[in-house]
């Protein structure tokens, strides 16, 4: 009996692994089909490597300091060279190295912004939407509050008072962005909360936080997944904003926004200061914009059957296409 069922849970596991295997063969045709998804996550990916191990990228310290090199333009200008590919800064400092680490900061802030948020807004969403009542009054109008008051501004206030620090930042960036998730959550329970699933699992007698953890939030994943990407973005430009401002990162640590600030005086003698940073951002915040798209593409079925439908229809005209002129050709 023993045997039999080590046998069974076996294949069951086998069968499982499999699956998986396939789910991902799936996934990477739906990528190679759509082109700008796959830029978005080459992009992305390679961001997340070059933080990863910017130490061992990094030509320089970004930290470092070389008065005597100050200013020095990127490699392809005469007076630069392959010390410096990227220049250095006003006080010789290698931008090249500083962009590689101000990655770090930026995704790093972005990643724990979206996690806090994230799982405060769908906590938050999920408790309105299902036990309605005053929980849901309560919940709405908290929201209605905050987002009354402008989220910037509230940010600049708060970081003025307590001080600008990584954590400061973060903790800021969260508090000014959970409602957009516990709005959306809300609206999406209100759909399926009468769903039949949702009504068996309470004629069965499991509880709320059963339902809504278990049976309701499971459901959710695909648009709560592209909100968190889009939301990604939005904090790496807020972060940037925020460091510009002189009330984020603050020296020595490197950051996109930063380094920016710090270039601007020297923005027509030492140009590489501001457009290298400024450039990183961009580059980030449209790979972001990319594969959140490809998300929602791919996790609604009726865009799926249009993007099959428009591939199958250009694999058919090539096809004709080439028959046409095969015929043309022959005697």
């Amino acid at each position: 009996m023993n045997g039999t069922s080590a046998h069974t849970l076996e294949k069951a596991l086998e069968k499982n692994r499999y699956e998986w295997v396939e789910k991902l063969l799936e996934l990477g045709r739906e990528l190679k089909r759509d082109k700008a998804g796959l830029i978005g996550v080459i992009l992305i990916t390679a961001l997340v490597m070059m933080a990863i191990f910017a130490p061992m990228i990094a030509p320089h310290d970004p930290t470092d300091q070389d008065l005597t090199a100050r200013l020095a333009p990127p490699f392809w200008y005469e007076k630069g060279t392959w010390n410096h590919v990227l220049g250095t800064d006003h006080l010789g400092r290698d931008v090249l190295s500083r962009t590689i680490h101000g990655a770090r900061v930026s995704l790093w802030v972005g990643a724990a912004v979206v996690l806090l948020a994230g799982g405060f807004g769908v906590v938050m969403g999920l408790m309105a939407g299902y036990l309605g009542g005053r929980t849901d009054a309560f919940v709405m109008r908290w929201i209605d509050t905050q987002v009354a008051f402008p989220g910037l501004l509230l940010a600049l206030i708060i970081l003025a008072v307590i001080g600008p620090s990584l954590t400061t930042v973060v903790v800021v960036l969260a508090l000014n962005g959970w409602m957009v998730y516990g709005r959306m959550t809300r609206s999406a329970v209100l759909s399926i909360r009468q769903s039949p699933y949702v009504e068996a699992a309470e004629v069965v007698g499991c509880r709320w936080p059963r339902i809504i953890f278990r049976h309701i939030l499971p459901n959710l994943t695909s648009p709560l997944l592209t909100l968190a990407i889009l939301e990604f973005a939005r904090i790496v430009l807020a972060e940037a904003a925020l460091s510009f401002l002189g009330l984020g990162i603050q020296p020595p640590a490197t950051s996109w926004g930063l380094d920016v600030s710090m270039g601007k005086n020297y923005m027509f003698m030492a140009w590489w200061l501001v457009t290298i940073p400024g450039c990183a951002i961009a580059v980030t915040v449209l790979a972001i914009n990319l594969v959140a798209s490809w998300l929602r593409l791919i996790s609604d079925p009726q865009e799926r059957e249009k993007q099959y439908a428009r591939h199958m229809a250009g694999a058919m005209r090539k096809k004709m296409q080439a028959a046409i002129e095969k015929e043309s050709k022959t005697p």
